[in-house]
Formats: C-alpha cells, structure tokens, sequence
C-alpha cells in the first residue's frame, strides 16, 4: 500500500493539535460549528489512534516514542499530554451534560432546514439523534481505556482524583448512550402488497420470478430473525411490533431510526442517567443511522473491552440488549442483500429503500452491513470477491476512480452531500429537519481496506490494496493546503475542480472518518502477511531437500575440515531451524532462508569435491 499508516497519523495529529489547542485551551468546534457529534469527532481524531494502534498509546507516558510526542508537541511534553488530555475530556463531558445532570446528545448545528431560508427552532436542535449517541459510545470507551490504564502510573493524589472524576462521567455517557441506542431500534412491519412491500419484493426478486412466490422465500429466509424479533427484542423500542410480525402475509426491515422512536418506552437501568426523553422519531430504519450505530455497538464487545473490563454489570446487561439487535439487523440486511440463487441484490446498484429513494451510497452501506455479517460466518472467498466488485464499482460510479465531467450528479455525493428528511422531526415544533452525508470518499476505503483484511487469495487481496490506493490518491487530493486547517479534511475542489467550492476550514466529520481509515490501515499492516498455500509446500519440499543435504555434510565428516568449515555448518543449522520456525506464518521467508542455505551447502560439497580431485 501506498498509505503509510503511522507518518499520516501522526500528521494528522500535528495538525489537529496546532489548530485546536493554544493559548493553554482547547478549541472545540469546526466548519459545522460545535456540537456534540462535532466536538467528539474532534477528540476521536486524538483518541481513536491513541487508544487502537498500539505504537500510539498516550496512557503510558515514558513508553510513548519521540514521533509521538513530537507529533503533540503543542500540548506540552510525554507527562503533559496525557494530563491535559484528561482536562479536554473532562470539559467536553461537561459541556455536553445538562444541569439536571442528564447527558446531552443533540445534533443541534448539524441538522439542516427542510429548505432554504427556514429557521431551525431551538428545541428541535436540541433534539437526540443516533449520530450523537454512536459516536458517544465509541468516544467514551477510548476514554474509559485511556484512564485505566494512565491511572495506573498517576501519583498525585490530585490528578488520580481527575482521572478518577473523568472515568464516572465517561461511564455515565456510555450508559446513558447505550440506552438511547435502545430507545432508537426500529421495527417497520408492512403488508407485502402496498408500496413498501411491493418496494422491497423490486429489489430482491432478481430472477422476475411470481409475487407470490418471492413473498413466501422472503419470509421464509426471513423466518429465523423473525422469530427472535418477536421473542427476544423484549426492551425498548422495537418490541411492540412482535405480533404485527405473525401476520404471514406481513413483511418488515429492521435497524435504527434517526433519534429516539415515538412512544419508545423507558429503559429501566440501576445508573443514574438522568431523564429519559420522549421520541418523535419515525419507527422505521435509515441506512445511514443503521450504519453508524452497528459501527458503534461492535465496540461494544470487541475484544480491547473485554480485555480491559471497560463496562460494568449494568452496562454489559445494556450490550447484551445491543448485540442481540446488532445480530438481527446485519442478518437482515445480508439476507435481503444476497437473497435469491442468482445476482445478488447488493449487486444491481443503485441500492433502492423501500421509500424508493436509490443511490450508490446506499449500497455502500448496505455493503458494510453485509460484510460484518460475512466476518462471523468466514465467507468464503468467492463471496468475498463479490462484495470487492460492488465496491469496485461504487468507486468507478462516485467518479473516485473514473473521470468526472463538469455536469455530473455523482458529484453531489461528494459536494455538498447527500440530504434526507428526518421524518417525524416536525412534531417537535417548526419545520421538517434535514440530515446531510458526504462521506463516501473516506467509507468507501475504509471497506475496501477491511475487506482486503478478510481475503486470503492473494490476487484479489492485491486488487483491493490498488484500490485502497487509488482512493487515497482521491482523499490526499482533498486535505485542505493553506491556513490553519492546513493538513486536516475536507476540500472537495482539490479532487474535483469543477466543483466551485472554497473550504478553508476544518470538517471533523470528514476528517474523523479519514483517520478511521488510517486506523484501519494501520491494524491490516501490523497482522502477519497473508499465507500462501503454495509458498508453504515449495518452502516444505526445499526444507526437506536441505535437511538430507545438511545431514549428509555431517555424515560425511565435513566438521572435521578445519574450524571454518565447522562454524560454517553451525550456521547452516541455525538458519535451517529457523526456516522451519517461520514455514507456518511466513513461508516466503522461510523459502528465501531455504534457498540460501542450500546454495551455501552445495559451495561446500563443490569445495569437497574438488579437494577430493572430483569435477
């Protein structure tokens, strides 16, 4: 790969700690303004490497590298960083809890107005919405990590009660976040014959098979989620809509609304989160919220949480919850995306919703959905390899990979993104509120690299790392040249000329979801090379070639040649044991060591030889 994880992070870094802290303060906020999605963009762009890659840890300050201190040099040195890390934190959990103490998750100055020239009013700003609480739970579980660790190397008995103060308000977020992801689940039940059904059966019946027939091997393939819908889904919202579900002639989709549903019912839980607010969202799941929270609840049980202890008895019984409606939703989505025996469905793009609105983007997420589910199944190669073409042609589509012209709608995905109402965000007072996504750019690679890391035939896995390239290429083309954002995301005109567009100032939503992606880069360098089945057996046949020749030396009394001789065959041994060492994980290695030994072998049968009087 071109993309080089660590110099491009630790950029990053330089750039985000020069424009956002001077004069002894943080400096929160960006070209959408601050808000708590925002802000904690913002932090994750520090966090989320600091807490995932391994060689950029913060919580251990006399094992962090030269680079990485340099990198924050801004913040002061290796003691001051974490310190005034903990400080930053602290603020940014402040200012998004209210007096009553209740978290705060609105989307506030990232909503945008149904049309232009409408006002947004203040209590719909201050409306919940998924994007906040997805980002809540992946910012807190940094946090969490990052003071269990950094504790245990705090002294003062001041600064451990910092650490201390910044972890229960962490805690309290997390909970607070995976509550409102309960709150927000959606469960959209409807008739197979009106316009949603009829939709929905248009997107999968590949084949133009009977109505009819394609509604009963729906339900059928559908019949497993449905069941645990009904049965296990017993908190939150989603659970009302079980008995909808027998109806045989009733189909349904599932995932997360844009906020806390309508009517969701509270969650009774033993920590204090403050009030619990009513839902004006539509029961009915969006691609994109759906999305971001899967992304989100996957931490929840990764392995870094449960090797760190990071939740406590309360919120593991709220990520049993989660996990349940993480399963069904990928399931869902993975069978209607790959259902039928032909084309998949995921493979006739644009992605169409049952509201009939289709874009590339949609199939992107879809894509990511079907993925998730792919990794706990091990999909096999050959289904693998159709998701990349998918992606291949989201690349080619978006005009990442392909030419654009002056006039092309693809464009608007990138500039200025693509807008959808938030159904039900009326109810709350004034006008219908709007929601706005231009990432694909930065998504589209981070699948692409995190399917690249499911491959194991080496052709394909190397057509997705030239891909992974190539929307790097795009991405590098967007960092933003001149001011103080320099350095940091997203100028669209510096892909996309024609586009007459100045940003001179930072995104932190784009910019975040570019260091998803080095992060993401980062973990598919650092894990072993992929293994070659063939690579292994050709390195097994010269082993066993250059055990016998070795052996043979030995046989023949080579050590007692002369000291040199001697020597020379002790490292011959050591190399040859070494080979075999590596022959499982690496056996390219071990063929190129294999290699060298049998040359150097033969050098001294030749030299045998010939003393001998041999040709």
């Amino acid at each position: 790969m071109r993309i080089q994880p660590r110099q491009q992070l630790l950029d990053a870094w330089r750039a985000t700690a020069r424009l956002s802290y001077s004069d002894g303060r943080w400096h929160p906020g960006g070209r959408e303004g601050s808000n708590s999605i925002s802000d904690a963009e913002q932090l994750l762009c520090l966090m989320a490497p600091a807490t995932e890659v391994p060689f950029l840890r913060l919580d251990q300050p006399d094992a962090a590298a030269n680079d990485v201190i340099d990198a924050l040099s801004e913040l002061g040195d290796h003691v001051q960083i974490p310190q005034r890390l903990v400080g930053i934190l602290t603020d940014y959990l402040v200012r998004y809890t209210a007096p009553d103490g209740t978290p705060v998750f609105s989307g506030d100055s990232y909503f945008r107005p149904g049309s232009e020239g409408e006002e947004l009013d203040a209590h719909q700003r201050g409306l919940d919405v998924v994007d906040s609480y997805s980002v809540s739970v992946t910012l807190m579980l940094a946090v969490i990590g990052f003071t269990k660790v950094f504790r245990t190397v705090v002294a003062r008995p001041a600064l451990v009660a910092q650490v201390d103060l910044l972890e229960a308000m962490a805690k309290t977020r997390l909970t607070a976040a995976m509550v409102g992801l309960l709150r927000s689940f959606a469960v959209n039940v409807f008739s197979a014959d009106d316009e949603l059904g009829r939709e929905l059966i248009r997107t999968v019946n590949q084949e133009r098979r009977p109505t009819r027939q394609v509604v009963e091997d729906l339900r059928e393939a559908l019949r497993e989620i449905n069941a645990r819908l009904r049965d296990d889904v017993t908190i939150g919202s989603g659970a009302a809509e079980g008995s909808e579900l027998d109806n045989p002639n009733r189909l349904f989709e599932c995932g997360w609304s844009w906020g806390l549903v309508t009517a969701a019912p509270a969650i009774e839980t033993t920590a204090e989160i403050g009030r619990q607010r009513d839902g004006v969202a539509e029961n009915a799941p969006y691609l994109y919220f759906t999305t971001v929270a899967l992304d989100a609840i996957q931490a929840l049980f990764s392995e870094r949480t449960r090797l760190l202890g990071l939740l406590d008895e309360a919120q593991s019984k709220l990520a049993q919850a989660l996990q349940l409606r993480w399963e069904l939703t990928r399931s869902y989505w993975t069978t209607v995306a790959t259902f039928g025996p032909g084309r998949w469905p995921l493979e006739d793009l644009p992605w169409r919703t049952t509201d009939g609105i289709e874009f590339d983007y949609y199939t992107l997420m879809v894509s990511g959905m079907v993925l998730q589910h792919m990794v706990s199944v091990r999909a096999s190669n050959t289904d693998l390899t159709r998701v990349a073409a998918v992606l291949e042609e989201i690349a080619n589509r978006s005009r990442i990979t392909r030419r654009s012209s002056d006039r092309e709608a693809a464009l608007t995905a990138h500039h200025p993104g693509l807008r959808f109402p938030l159904v039900g965000s009326e109810d709350a007072g004034g006008h219908q509120l709007c929601w706005t996504v231009a990432d694909i750019s930065p998504l589209l690679l981070k699948r692409t690299l995190d399917l690249a890391g499911l491959l194991s035939e080496g052709s394909s896995r190397s057509r997705l790392l030239d891909l992974s390239d190539q929307l790097w290429d795009h991405l590098t083309k967007r960092i933003i040249r001149q001011g103080p954002a320099r350095g940091l995301w997203d100028q669209p005109a510096g892909a996309f000329p024609q586009l007459d567009v100045d940003c001179t100032e930072v995104s932190w939503y784009y910019t975040k979801r570019v260091v998803d992606c080095l992060v993401t880069a980062a973990r598919i360098v650092d894990a072993p090379p992929l293994r070659s089945g063939l690579l292994a057996q050709i390195a097994a046949e010269l082993l066993h070639e250059a055990d016998h020749l070795y052996d043979r030396e030995l046989l023949r009394g080579s050590t007692n040649s002369g000291a040199q001789l001697r020597l020379e065959l002790d490292r011959l041994g050591v190399e040859l044991r070494r080979a075999r060492a590596v022959r499982g994980e690496r056996p390219g290695v071990a063929l190129a060591v294999t290699e060298e030994v049998l040359r150097r072998l033969d050098r001294l049968s030749a030299a045998r030889r010939a003393d001998g009087g041999g040709f």
